[in-house]
C-alpha cells in the first residue's frame, strides 16, 4: 500500500498552516506565570498547535491518493470440445480423460491456480460430468476466443484444450494470436475409418413452380474400392430418382447430380440417402437433408423506356441478380403500341417518362392509376411539369432543356433501407450524372437516399428519393447510370454498391403492405436442431397501434401432419413465444387471436435443420493441435499422454501480473481527521480545566 499527497493549491501554504497554529499556541501559553508546570504548559501548547494547524490544513483541501497492489492469481481455463464427433471415441476413455482433467484441476488449485471449465457454447460447468457431447459443429477458434475476451483482465496463463482436432466451422485456430499457452490434448483415432458417407449437398434455395432444379451431392467413401451403392432421392419417404456408383479407389469421392421437380409451393423437404453397406464405422452419415422453397412465379417488373439508352441495359443488368425478378422491357418509340393485357405487373420503371410532349401517356397512365408502384428514372428528354402531375416524390421546378452536372453523396440520416454508409463514399468519386437545373421540393412521406453534389459543394438537392407512404414510388433524377457502373469496375473491379441501391429500392418498391392486425412469425426461416424456435407477435388495433394481453393459439403442423398446440399471451415486456426440442423438418404454423371481436389468423413455415457434419468426418487431426501449442508455447500431448500435463503447467513460468487499485480521497472527508481534532482539543480542554486553568 502507498501514499501520495495530491495539492490543489501551493504546498508552501502548508508552512502556513503549521506557522499559523504556532502562533495561536504561542500567544495561548506564553503567559507566565502559569498554575500548571512548564511540561504540562508545553503539552497544552502542542495540543492547540496541533488541531488548529490540522484544522488549517482542511481549509487547503489537498487529495490523497492510495494505490493498493496485488499480485494476481494465476487462472487456467479447461476448455472442452464437447461435440458430436468426440463422443464418438471410446467412452470410456473419454470419461477416464475428464476424471484425470478432474484431478489435475485440484491440484493446480492447490498450487493457488484461479481454474474453471468451459464449452463450445460457451458454458461454464461445474464439474466435467456436467458435460454433454451434442454440439452439431466444432468451432474451436471461436472457443478460445470465447476464452480471451472472458477473462480480460485476469492473469490468463494457459488453457488446456481437450479436442480430436476436428473442426468443421470458423477459420484455423492456428491462424489467431493469443496471449497465453494453449496445451492440446489429443483425442480421438487419426486412422481413417471404413465408411461411406453424404458428405455435402447443393441445391439452388429457391425454385419456381413447375420448373426441375438440380439437387448435387458429394459422396465420399474409404476402404470399399470395388463396391457399388445406390444412392437416391427422396421426399415424404417416397423415392423420387436413383443413381449408382461405383468406388474404384481406396479414399474415393464421387458426385451424384439429382434433377427434381418443383410440384408444390412451400418449403420442400428433400433427403439424399446411399446404401449401408457391411463393415461401416457409422450408419449415421449415409444420408443428409437438403430444403427448397418454391415459389410461384416472379416479381414481374415493366421496364418501358421512351427510346434505346444504355442505363436501360444498366438497370437490367442490376435487376438480373435478383433471380426473383422477371424483367420485360418496352421501346415505345420501336414498338408504340405494346401488348400489356396478358401480365399484372409488381413494378413499374419508366425511364425518360413522361417526355416533353407527354407521348405515349395513354400507354403507361392507366398503369400508374392502377396504382403500381413505380421508379422514375429522368434524362434530358423528361418533361418535368407533366412528372410533377404524376408522382408522388418531389415536385421539379426547371425550363424545358435546362440541366446541370452532379454526382451523390449518401443520406447518413436515411434509415427505412439498410446501407453501409462508409462504403457509400465511393459514389462522391463517381461520373458526374445529368439532373434537372432548378428547385426541387420533397413532398410528404418522401426522404433522400443519395444528394446533389455539384463539385466539392454538397447539397440539400435530392438526387435519389422514394416515398414510403400509401402510393411507393421512387425518383432517381438523373441520367448516366451507366457510367456509374463503369467506374465502380474501374475502382473495384466489382459491381456491387449501385446495383445494391437500386435492387433494395425495387425490391422495396415490389413489397406488399402487410394490413393484418396479428402477425405471427418466427425470427427466422431456418433453425437448427438444438436452437429454440422462437416466435415474435404483432397485434395492432384500427389504427397500427401496438396492443398487448390478447391470448394467442398457436399450431405446429409437421411433414407427417401431427399437429402440437400452444397457448400463450405476448405483453409489453415479452412479446415473444419460444419453443423447445422440436424434431427436425418443415413446419406449416397458424396463429389464431380475436383481435377486436374479430378473429384473425397469421400463416408461415419454418424449417428446423438436423446437421451432421460431425458425422461426415470421425478421423482425428493432431497436426493441427501440435501447430496450435507450437505457436502459443504449449504442449501437445495424447490422451495416454495426460499425467504429463501438470508438470508442463508449472514449468511454464508466465510472467506476474499485478493489479493496482487506486482511491482519491478529500482530506476533509475523512472522517478520522475530524475526531482526531475533536480529541486533540477535548484532552487540552480538560486538561486545562484540571489544572485550575479558564
Amino acid at each position: 500500500m502507498k501514499f501520495d499527497f495530491l495539492f490543489q493549491s501551493s504546498p508552501w501554504f502548508i508552512l502556513l498552516c503549521l506557522i499559523a497554529g504556532a502562533i495561536y499556541a504561542f500567544v495561548l501559553y506564553q503567559i507566565s506565570p502559569t498554575p500548571w508546570a512548564k511540561s504540562t504548559n508545553r503539552l497544552l501548547a502542542a495540543l492547540r498547535f496541533i488541531g488548529v494547524s490540522l484544522i488549517c490544513l482542511l481549509l487547503l483541501n489537498f487529495l490523497i491518493r492510495q494505490i493498493t497492489q496485488s499480485v494476481q492469481k494465476r487462472t487456467l481455463v479447461l476448455a472442452i470440445d464437447n461435440s458430436q464427433s468426440m463422443g464418438v471415441a471410446n467412452k470410456q476413455v473419454l470419461n477416464g480423460v475428464l476424471s484425470q482433467l478432474e484431478s489435475l484441476k485440484e491440484k493446480l488449485q492447490e498450487e493457488d491456480f484461479e481454474i474453471s471449465w468451459t464449452t463450445l457454447e460457451g458454458q461454464n460447468p461445474e464439474k466435467a460430468s456436467d458435460i454433454q457431447f451434442n454440439q452439431k459443429s466444432t468451432n474451436l477458434s471461436s472457443l478460445l476466443s470465447g476464452i480471451k475476451n472472458a477473462q480480460e483482465g485476469n492473469n490468463l496463463s494457459d488453457v488446456v484444450l481437450l479436442t480430436d482436432g476436428i473442426v468443421n466451422e470458423g477459420i484455423n485456430p492456428s491462424s489467431e494470436k493469443f496471449t497465453f499457452a494453449v496445451h492440446t490434448i489429443g483425442l480421438g483415432d487419426t486412422i481413417p475409418k471404413k465408411d461411406i458417407a453424404v458428405k455435402s449437398i447443393y441445391a439452388n434455395k429457391i425454385a419456381y413452380l413447375g420448373n426441375k432444379f438440380p439437387v448435387q451431392a458429394d459422396i465420399s467413401s474409404y476402404g470399399f474400392q470395388g463396391k457399388t451403392v445406390s444412392v437416391y432421392l427422396k421426399q415424404g419417404g417416397k423415392t423420387l430418382e436413383k443413381q449408382v456408383v461405383n468406388f474404384q479407389q481406396k479414399d474415393d469421392l464421387k458426385t451424384v447430380t439429382f434433377n427434381a421437380l418443383a410440384s408444390q409451393k412451400g418449403v420442400q423437404h428433400f433427403v439424399v440417402q446411399v446404401d449401408v453397406l457391411g463393415g461401416e464405422f457409422s450408419s449415421k452419415n449415409n444420408q443428409q437433408d437438403v430444403y427448397v422453397e418454391v415459389i410461384d412465379g416472379k416479381e414481374k417488373v415493366l421496364l418501358m423506356a421512351l427510346s434505346p439508352h444504355p442505363d436501360i441495359k444498366a438497370i437490367k443488368s442490376m435487376l438480373d441478380k435478383n433471380e426473383n425478378f422477371e424483367i420485360d422491357i418496352k421501346i415505345l418509340t420501336e414498338n408504340p403500341f405494346p401488348d400489356l393485357s396478358n401480365k399484372n405487373y409488381d413494378v413499374l420503371i419508366l425511364h425518360q417518362l413522361p417526355d416533353y410532349f407527354n407521348s405515349y401517356s395513354n400507354i403507361y397512365k392507366p398503369l400508374l392509376d392502377k396504382g403500381i408502384p413505380t421508379l422514375f428514372v429522368l434524362g434530358n428528354q423528361t418533361g418535368t411539369t407533366y412528372l410533377n402531375q404524376l408522382n408522388q416524390v418531389m415536385r421539379i421546378n426547371s425550363q424545358a432543356g435546362q440541366t446541370d452536372k452532379v454526382t451523390g453523396y449518401y443520406n447518413g440520416n436515411f434509415k427505412s433501407l439498410n446501407f453501409e454508409a462508409e462504403s457509400l463514399d465511393l459514389i462522391k468519386q463517381f461520373p458526374q450524372v445529368s439532373v434537372p437545373f432548378g428547385d426541387i421540393t420533397l413532398l410528404p412521406n418522401s426522404e433522400v437516399i443519395l444528394y446533389q453534389k455539384i463539385g466539392s459543394l454538397q447539397t440539400q438537392k435530392p438526387l435519389f428519393a422514394i416515398n414510403t407512404g400509401p402510393k411507393k414510388s421512387a425518383i432517381f433524377a438523373g441520367e448516366g447510370i451507366w457510367t456509374w457502373r463503369l467506374e465502380e469496375f474501374d475502382l473495384t473491379e466489382k459491381q456491387e454498391l449501385i446495383d445494391d441501391i437500386f435492387l433494395k429500392v425495387v425490391q422495396f418498391l415490389s413489397a406488399k403492405d402487410d394490413k393484418r392486425k396479428l402477425r405471427v412469425y418466427p425470427i427466422s426461416n431456418e433453425f437448427l436442431l438444438s436452437d429454440k424456435v422462437v416466435f415474435e407477435t404483432e397485434i395492432y388495433n384500427g389504427i397500427y397501434e401496438k396492443m398487448y394481453n390478447i391470448p394467442v393459439a398457436l399450431e405446429l403442423k409437421d411433414e407427417k401432419g401431427s399437429v402440437r398446440k400452444y397457448n400463450y399471451t405476448p405483453s409489453a415486456e415479452n412479446s415473444k413465444f419460444e419453443i423447445s426440442a422440436l424434431p427436425a423438418g418443415v413446419y406449416q404454423y397458424k396463429a389464431n387471436a380475436s383481435v377486436l371481436g374479430k378473429n384473425e389468423q397469421s400463416t408461415g413455415e419454418f424449417i428446423v435443420k438436423d446437421l451432421q457434419v460431425e458425422l461426415s468426418n470421425t478421423t482425428a487431426d493432431f497436426d493441427l493441435l501440435r501447430q496450435l501449442s507450437a505457436q502459443t508455447g504449449g504442449k501437445f500431448l495424447p490422451a495416454s499422454q495426460l499425467a504429463q500435463l501438470e508438470k508442463q503447467i508449472l514449468a511454464h513460468k508466465a510472467p506476474e501480473k499485478i493489479e493496482a487499485n487506486e482511491d482519491l480521497k478529500e482530506f476533509i472527508n475523512l472522517k478520522w481527521v475530524f475526531f482526531l481534532i475533536i480529541a486533540l482539543l477535548t484532552t487540552e480542554w480538560v486538561v486545562r480545566k484540571y489544572m485550575g486553568g479558564y
